[in-house]
C-alpha cells in the first residue's frame, strides 16, 4: 500500500468500509458463501479481481462461518504478460493459490479475424479451463470480479446486441450443474474499486489481447452510461435496482408470464352482480 496522508487515510478508511459493506451485503443477500466452503477467487491481474481478493480475506476474519479461499490465475500466455507479478504479489500476502498456464492467445488469435473482436471467444476458453480447474481442487464456489457497473453494462450489451433481457446475477449456477459462480462486488461501483486499487497500489497487469481493442461494444455502451451518469448522477445505481425489482406482468415474455389465459372478470365478486348490468352505480 503506498504512503498516504492524513486526508487519503481518512478517504481511504471510508472507502473500505463502503466496499466492505457493499461486498458483505451482496454475500449476505444471495447465499454467496457458506460454512465450510472452498472459494476459489479468480485473479486476473485487474484492479477489480485484486480488490475482491482484498476485501474477501478482510471479510474471512470477521465472518461468523469459517471459509477457505485459494487464489487462481489463468497465464494465457498474451504477449509480454509478466508471469512473476502475480507470484510475487500472492507470495507476499500468503495466499493459497495456483497460476495454471493455457496459450487461448494462439486459439483466440487463429480463430477470430483481424480487427474482430476476441472479447468473446477469449472468456469463453477462460471459463472452461477455470470452470474444470474448480472442480480438481474441490472448490465449492468460483468468485469473479465484476463489479455494478459490469452488471449494467452487460444488460445493455444484451438488449442492444443480443436481443434479450438478462445481465450477470450475483451467483449463477453453471450450465453442467458443477459450479456455483459468485459475484461479490455486485453491489460495488467501479469507482471506488479504481481508486481502491490506487490507495493500496496494487501492481495492475493490464489486458494486451482485449483491453486495447477500442471500438468493443462494451467501451461504446461504457462511454453511454457514463454520459447518462454525469447527466443524471446516480442513474446508473436507478438502473442496477431496476434489475433487483422485476414485473414480469409489465414485459413480454409468455414464459414468464401466462399471458394467453388473461381474462377480465365478468363478475362483480363483491355484489355479484353481472358487470353488463351495472350503470352508475
Amino acid at each position: 500500500m503506498r504512503e498516504l496522508s492524513r486526508k487519503e487515510k481518512t478517504e481511504f478508511n471510508k472507502l473500505q468500509k463502503r466496499l466492505r459493506r457493499n461486498a458483505g451485503n451482496a454475500i449476505v443477500d444471495y447465499n454467496m458463501i457458506e460454512e465450510g466452503d472452498k472459494v476459489m477467487v479468480c485473479l486476473s491481474g485487474g484492479k477489480d479481481s485484486y480488490g475482491m481478493l482484498d476485501i474477501l480475506m478482510n471479510l474471512q476474519h470477521s465472518a461468523p462461518i469459517d471459509f477457505e479461499l485459494v487464489a487462481v490465475n489463468l497465464d494465457q500466455k498474451q504477449p509480454g504478460f509478466p508471469e512473476d507479478v502475480l507470484p510475487g504479489f500472492l507470495d507476499d500476502i500468503g495466499i493459497p493459490y495456483y497460476i495454471l498456464e493455457k496459450d487461448t492467445y494462439s486459439v483466440v488469435k487463429s480463430v477470430v479475424p483481424e480487427g474482430k473482436t476476441t472479447c468473446g471467444l477469449c472468456s469463453r476458453l477462460r471459463r472452461g479451463t477455470l470452470y474444470g480447474f474448480a472442480q480438481d481442487i474441490g472448490a465449492t464456489k468460483i468468485a469473479l470480479g465484476h463489479h455494478r457497473d459490469d452488471i449494467v453494462e452487460t444488460l445493455f450489451l444484451n438488449m442492444f446486441f443480443g436481443g434479450t433481457l438478462k445481465a450477470m446475477p450475483p451467483k449463477l449456477l453453471s450450465d453442467d450443474r458443477k459450479n456455483v459462480v459468485i459475484r461479490p462486488l455486485a453491489y460495488c461501483r467501479e469507482k471506488d474499486l479504481a481508486r481502491y486499487a490506487d490507495y493500496k497500489a496494487f501492481p495492475i497487469i493490464p489486458c494486451n489481447l482485449c483491453g486495447s481493442q477500442e471500438n468493443l461494444q462494451r467501451v461504446q455502451v461504457k462511454k453511454m452510461l457514463a454520459d447518462w451518469e454525469r447527466e443524471y448522477p446516480g442513474r446508473t445505481e436507478t438502473i442496477f435496482r431496476s434489475i433487483r425489482n422485476v414485473a414480469p406482468s409489465q414485459l413480454a415474455d409468455g414464459e414468464l408470464f401466462d399471458f394467453r389465459s388473461l381474462r377480465a372478470e365478468q363478475i362483480d365478486t363483491d355484489l355479484h352482480i353481472p358487470l353488463v348490468n351495472v350503470v352508475n352505480l
